[in-house]
């Protein structure tokens, strides 16, 4: 049987930097938090549970230093006692990530219970507002401050083409707005913010063979390896550069093209 893939460090331009990432357990968090590594970050992990954010933090340690943290994005509590465990460790943090939101799944909206309406938008939305809210003194601490959304298509107006709940759609729709009266509003303290609308992506493992070989044509899907060298770029920037946005094409569904004047 084969052995998985050894995380390894590549280049690394972002030495020394410190890196927060919520919802960094699984999927694309955990994938940031790899590829932040292998560039040289030191990184900061938070998921709901302790347990599965030390589980990737145990996967890169051999890249450099990495933390794990427990934060229920909804609860203001466990959000301030992310912040000062943090704090408990580093004067300052360079990246601020909001990775962490809750997916719900559904066109009909009264096929979710009301609870989970209220954890998909405190999540997505509270959380992003609290976690900057915590991580403000501490990025200001920076001499290079980057905030980076992971938002998505959803949070695009006029965008419906996702099977995401409306309560989804309502999440990131304020997210995106947080963030972008953030940019103009943080920008004279030195401080980044910048937002990714990605619509659906194939996140593939980059401690498997599959990172290297995705096909990654214009034909399609985009791809998690396109999607995070898009922030690594964004960050490695000169302090002059403030990228607002990144927006991506999607892949046309197949079928028959429009009839002209169909919209």
């Amino acid at each position: 049987m084969s052995q998985p893939a050894q995380p390894t460090r590549s280049t690394a331009p972002l030495d020394g930097r410190r890196v927060v990432i919520t919802g960094a357990s699984r999927d694309f968090g955990r994938t940031l938090a790899i590829r932040f590594a292998q560039q040289g970050a030191e990184v900061y992990l938070s998921a709901r549970t302790r347990k599965a954010a030390e589980a990737v933090a145990q996967e890169i340690r051999d890249l450099g230093p990495a933390h794990s943290f427990a934060c229920d994005l909804t609860d203001p509590a466990a959000v301030r006692a992310f912040a000062e465990g943090v704090g408990e460790l580093t004067p300052a943090v360079d990246i601020l990530v909001h990775n962490g939101a809750r997916w719900l799944e559904g066109t009909d909206l009264l096929s979710v219970e009301d609870d989970d309406v209220v954890d998909t938008i405190a999540s997505g939305a509270t959380g992003t507002a609290l976690v900057t809210k915590s991580f403000l003194p501490l990025l200001l601490a920076s001499e290079q401050p980057d905030i980076v959304g992971m938002v998505s298509v959803c949070g695009v107006p006029g965008n419906h083409r996702s099977e995401a709940h409306a309560a989804f759609y309502a999440a990131k729709s304020a997210q995106a707005g947080f963030l972008d009266v953030l940019s103009a509003r943080l920008r004279p303290q030195g401080v980044r913010v910048i937002g990714l609308y990605p619509p659906d992506f194939d996140n593939h493992d980059p401690l498997s063979a599959d990172w290297e070989s995705a096909e990654r044509t214009a034909s399609s899907q985009l791809t998690a390896q396109s999607l995070s060298e898009c922030v690594l770029f964004a960050v490695s920037q000169p302090r002059d550069c403030f990228i607002r946005s990144f927006h991506f094409e999607q892949v046309r569904e197949p079928g028959p093209a429009p009839e002209e004047g169909t919209g």
